[in-house]
């Protein structure tokens, strides 16, 4: 009996070591360094806490899809559950750079709802190199979520 204890309180603080670790991710830091959180969400699950005038601050993990090709200004993030988050940077005050496509991303910083307006989605289209037919197929607003980073963690991997 006293044998099963001892495997089982093992197994058990096995189980809840790996529960509890944190995801590790090897990369350059952009803006300021954070401590990436075991709770660092990759769906779009923080954006169903909030309505469209609050905002959550959280980590999420994805995938770079797009980024400035102006400045590394902003870039898109693709989450797990296949939805897109446009991100920017705080007060502009850094950016990530123009060939980070394709590499996963930490962020740390405010997640929140936003409906874009036609004239800046025309004009992220336009950084983006849309033609003036592109262009002209923008006509209406459109409810986006968005994320604004004070910190990114770039995988140094894919």
């Amino acid at each position: 009996m006293r044998y099963f204890n001892t495997i089982t309180t093992v197994f058990l603080v096995g189980v809840l070591f790996v529960s509890c670790k944190q995801e590790t991710i090897q990369g350059d830091y952009f803006g300021q360094e954070f401590q990436v959180s075991g709770k660092a969400s990759k769906t779009a699950a923080p954006f169903d806490q909030i309505s469209e005038k609050d905002s959550l601050q959280t980590q999420m993990i994805g995938e770079i899809k797009e980024v400035c090709q102006a400045k590394g200004c902003w870039m898109k993030v693709k989450l797990e559950s296949d939805e897109e988050v446009f991100v920017r940077f705080k007060d502009y005050g850094f950016f990530v750079p123009k060939d980070a496509a394709g590499k996963k991303v930490v962020m740390n910083g405010a997640a929140f709802l936003e409906e874009m307006s036609v004239e800046d989605q025309k004009h992220y289209a336009e950084d983006e190199g849309a033609s003036e037919e592109e262009l002209a197929q923008i006509t209406a607003p459109k409810r986006t979520l968005r994320f604004e980073a004070d910190g990114v963690l770039i995988a140094n991997q894919p």
